[in-house]
């Protein structure tokens, strides 16, 4: 089984489709999806053992890396070019007692309690 993403002349995935790809390097799955659909398609890996990650729609294919880059998932994270994905502008806070995750409503960091205490049943 493979994976494909179509994408468009600015290099943004259109959409992803799978296929039946009985040719280990690759060209008989291709050629049947570009007989079947047109356009022009670039494998992706479903665990992510190539191009950084699997794409989705709305991601960029970036041909000089050779990697599938996820949309900014929020106005304030950056790219960080080393990694080729996006990042929150402010390093995960760590306190102890509380369990951070970024909360998209806020655009900033959230939190909820670890050590609460037990409540026993009487």
């Amino acid at each position: 089984m493979s994976h494909w993403a179509e994408i468009n002349e600015d290099n943004i995935v259109l959409r992803v489709v799978v296929g039946n790809n009985d040719d280990p390097n690759g060209d008989e799955g291709y050629q049947r999806i570009v007989n079947k659909f047109g356009g022009v398609w670039i494998q992706t890996s479903y665990n992510g053992n190539f191009r950084g990650r699997f794409a989705g729609t709305g991601y960029l294919y970036d041909p000089e890396s050779d990697v599938f880059i996820r949309p900014q998932p929020s106005p304030s994270w950056i790219f960080n070019e080393d990694l080729l994905d996006w990042e929150p502008a402010t390093p995960k806070p760590e306190e102890p007692g509380k369990e951070y995750f970024w909360n998209f409503g806020l655009d900033d960091w959230d939190w909820y309690a670890t050590d609460l205490p037990e409540v026993l049943d009487s």
